[in-house]
């Protein structure tokens, strides 16, 4: 049932890639579809998918699981964290800034997946019936709006469909290529390798750049990895060993074996496999792929959101869990949006499936790249692998990864500029806001104090005490607050019972309930609590006072006052010392937007809203 839940999910991507794929390797290149091309071809499609899905993924990167979590953000984390006994603080910050554009270039490839699936599933609709042409756009903007409609709903709802539709939608791909295979059984040549290497000999530098559409077969290869955490290893691979790979390999032989006796056939030998009566039927089942294509790729942009706040390279936003069973589950009203109208725009602007494969797949392979180099250094620092073991294993996948991106990078100047611009913004915005807090928390730590010295003065010039608790939120776990220090200077009172409280986020997916929260006492009545979350998790603060009353301090919610500092960045345009943190004007007054429009701490942690105080400071960075 795993297997069945994983095929559902992961393969929505990689599986509708049929739809496209061989048609744009001679379609974009003008490429003759000869025997001995349409042959070399298929062989370079299936030897890509053992190399890159079978062995690159399969076999070596999950491995590096970050308890039991995938994804880019997660292998950077491990990377990052292997590297924490040693000091090597360039390195590990070449490691972020890595793991921050590979996730980066994933939003470009969230907007383009959805508008190119949806596309080509709609262009079938030419082959039903010629009139239909004008309603393809139309119907695809109609689909793609239900697509972003539902996303409230969570996958919950839906997922159960997802994957028995995707199996069946596989043994369809599976029967269309036995079908085509029959006719023509010499086709099974292309399973030798020798083929992909003449097809290279023989094409010489267009041999190479088709590499750049041979590539789309495989570019939902990041899902598998991305979304490891939701299903596990095993799960994965026999539903990719089992169902996904074979009936993949046998639609594209099919579909080679088509084009072998009907070379005319490659303005879109999918659908000119399928038997007249099955083209409407395989449209319909084309498009339900294509969504759930989409679905996928939708949900991992919003799991990726979610590590980004977790990590601090993001801003707080509204974050909607769909489900109280599986934690994966969630909407994030903000991207999913921003997501829509990038996919309308692409669509109303590329308009064909085909324009829009001329610029897919750079910012795929690119995120790629930098998966192979994290994992080369989990695997040194980590799974203490030799130099030679692992120089010789990754070096190969790194040498193929690149040898894809060289071949798409022709494509920047088609339209692959998109993903990529896209890609650029949100690292600036990542590193604009992860560069702002580093700032900002050194500007409130110059106005703060250690809170043992604080402690000492409350001993010797004890103030007058206001009945109930104060809980004071602060990013500093040992300094005091601002907006404690404020208040004591201002209004000459504290309460009954203070406890300073700081969130930090650890570089796993998930923190046990044991370890959730550390209590230190510093004077009677005066508490210094750390929580700890995992970057898979958002914070509740039911779920840290309740972690409190099993180490028998209990908080009274309704006698307990929140006290929260609003800060209002100022970008300070005065001369600066050369010691002093600092960034750009430019980027610091984004930073100063980004900050007044992230979400209140008061709804991101779920705080009783008549219950809060907030502080105002301004801040000059």
């Amino acid at each position: 049932m795993l297997s069945l839940g994983a095929l559902g999910v992961v393969f929505g991507d990689i599986g509708t890639s049929p739809l496209y794929a061989l048609r744009e390797c001679f379609g974009e290149y003008g490429l003759a579809a000869t025997p001995e091309n349409v042959i070399g071809i298929l062989s370079l499609i299936f030897w890509t998918l053992i190399l890159v899905i079978c062995i690159k993924y399969m076999a070596y990167v999950m491995r590096a699981d970050n308890r039991g979590e995938g994804g880019i953000l997660s292998l950077m984390a491990l990377a990052v964290r292997s590297q924490m006994s040693k000091d090597v603080t360039q390195r590990r910050w070449i490691m972020t800034i890595l793991g921050l554009f590979g996730a980066a270039l994933l939003y470009g490839d969230g907007v383009i997946t959805p508008a190119i699936s949806v596309l080509s599933a709609m262009e079938g609709l030419t082959y039903v019936a010629p009139n239909f042409e004008p309603f393809i756009i139309p119907l695809a903007v109609f689909v793609i709006n239900a697509v972003f409609l539902m996303q409230k709903y969570g996958t919950g709802r839906i997922g159960v469909i997802f994957g028995p539709l995707l199996l069946v939608w596989f043994t369809a791909l599976a029967a269309l290529g036995i079908n085509g295979m029959v006719e023509n059984p010499h086709i099974f040549e292309a399973l030798l390798p020798h083929h992909a290497i003449e097809f290279f000999m023989r094409n010489g530098w267009h041999g190479f750049i088709v590499l750049g559409s041979v590539f789309l077969v495989v570019t939902g290869g990041e899902a598998l990895y991305a979304d490891m955490g939701h299903f596990g290893k095993r799960p994965i691979r026999l539903a990719w060993f089992f169902v996904a790979l074979p009936a993949l390999t046998l639609n594209y032989f099919g579909q080679g074996a088509l084009l072998l006796n009907n070379p005319e056939a490659i303005s879109n030998p999918f659908y000119l496999l399928a038997p007249k009566w099955a083209l409407l039927p395989m449209v319909i089942l084309a498009t339900m792929a294509t969504v759930i294509a989409s679905q996928a790729l939708i949900s991992g942009v919003f799991s990726i959101t979610r590590q980004a706040i977790q990590l601090g390279f993001c801003p707080r936003i509204s974050i909607v869990h769909t489900s109280s069973q599986e934690i994966g589950q969630i909407y994030v009203p903000a991207v999913n949006w921003a997501l829509f109208v990038g996919v309308i725009w692409l669509v109303l602007t590329f308009k064909t499936s085909s324009n829009l494969a001329a610029a897919y797949g750079i910012a795929v392979t690119a995120t790629m790249v930098i998966t192979t180099i994290l994992a080369y250094e989990v695997a040194r620092q980590k799974w203490n692998w030799s130099l030679l073991k692992a120089s010789g294993i990754f070096g190969a996948f790194l040498i193929m990864d690149l040898a894809f991106f060289g071949a798409s990078v022709r494509k920047v100047a088609h339209g692959g500029w998109v993903p990529l611009v896209i890609g650029a913004v949100i690292y600036l915005l990542m590193t604009t806001w992860q560069k702002g807090r580093q700032v900002l928390f050194r500007r409130l730590k110059e106005r703060s104090m250690p809170i043992e010295d604080f402690c000492q003065k409350l001993l010797r010039e004890p103030p007058l005490r206001a009945p109930g608790t104060a809980i004071y939120m602060t990013g500093d776990p040992w300094g005091v607050p601002v907006p404690l220090l404020h208040n004591l200077k201002h209004n000459k009172v504290l309460h009954q019972r203070v406890a300073i409280l700081t969130i930090q986020t650890r570089e796993v997916p998930f923190v046990s309930k044991n370890e959730r929260i550390s209590i230190q006492e510093v004077i009677p009545n005066m508490y210094r609590i750390l929580a700890y979350y995992g970057f898979m998790e958002t914070p509740k603060m039911k779920h840290i006072l309740e972690a409190c009353r099993q180490r028998d301090i209990n908080f009274n919610v309704n006698e307990t006052t929140f006290v929260l500092g609003r800060e209002t960045i100022i970008a300070d345009k005065g001369p600066r010392r050369a010691e002093e943190p600092q960034m750009p004007h430019w980027r610091e007054r984004l930073f100063a937007v980004m900050s007044k429009n992230a979400q209140r701490p008061t709804a991101f942690f779920r705080i009783p809203p008549n219950q809060v105080i907030e502080v105002g400071i301004q801040v000059e960075i």
